[in-house]
């Protein structure tokens, strides 16, 4: 059986690209952050179709905890599938902040960077030995960083999912040596927590963004996590160093 780390699959679309790989038999060691809880809900949403998942924590934003995640996989590898490697890595896990260039703090500046970048960056690279070769890496980046469409406040998030899009790139080139493929997707306004649940919060930008959209709505997280799952299967084994925008037709 094959095995995906899918990380911030407690919710929205880490939980659905969790759920949506392990429906075409793909063991899943999903992480969660702060909620346990929820990680552990996605875990057991897994196993009761007949999958096989294990849930463990990880913050993204500390790189001085990922050689102890990283010894949580092997453990994990070992314990549940009897393997030694994985095969698949979703870089996924993150949050969204918004503030204006000119109100946006070195802090609030630093906090988005080590989640959104220096995080997926270090963790690959950690976890990269225990990859087995010809596997499929996919990094979520966000349509923040089209070159249109762009709305005031989300400069720092969009700055890193931009770089994200280029070390997507890199990594694409320099682990097609070991037939290591890797692609990113990029959503565009998706019905998640994301902002402290602004779409719950703010009903009302539901409806302008549905209007800014082609197909008349927004996205729905399964939508993006079966984009994620065929990206790292079989079906796509000769595409790599893309990033495809899954939005329906968002500023179209």
């Amino acid at each position: 059986m094959k095995v995906a780390v899918v990380t911030g699959a407690s919710s929205g679309i880490g939980k659905s690209a969790a759920i949506e790989i392990a429906k075409r038999g793909t063991g899943v060691i999903l992480t969660y952050g702060t909620s346990a809880r929820a990680g552990l809900d996605t875990a057991a949403a897994i196993e009761k179709e007949g999958g096989r998942a294990v849930a463990l924590p990880l913050d993204l934003g500390d790189v001085a905890t990922f050689a102890a995640f990283r010894d949580a996989v092997a453990g994990a590898l070992r314990d549940t599938w009897q393997r030694d490697t994985f095969d698949h890595l979703v870089n996924n896990a993150g949050y969204a902040e918004a503030s204006l260039i000119e109100d946006t703090s070195e802090e609030t500046f630093d906090r988005l960077m080590r989640v959104l970048l220096k995080g997926p960056y270090f963790l690959t690279q950690r976890l990269l030995p225990l990859m087995a070769d010809g596997g499929a890496i996919v990094n979520t980046s966000s349509s923040s960083a089209a070159t249109a469409g762009l709305e005031p406040g989300y400069s720092t998030y969009a700055s890193m999912k931009g770089g994200l899009d280029v070390l997507t790139r890199y990594m694409a080139k320099e682990f097609s040596t070991r037939g290591i493929r890797v692609n990113a997707v990029s959503p565009g306004p998706t019905r998640t927590r994301l902002g402290g649940d602004a779409f719950t919060r703010f009903p009302e930008v539901v409806q302008a963004l549905a209007e800014r959209t082609a197909l008349g709505r927004v996205g729905e997280p399964d939508e993006i996590g079966a984009m994620i799952a065929t990206l790292v299967s079989g079906e796509s084994r000769w595409v790599t160093a893309q990033n495809i925008e899954i939005s329906g037709g968002f500023n179209l």
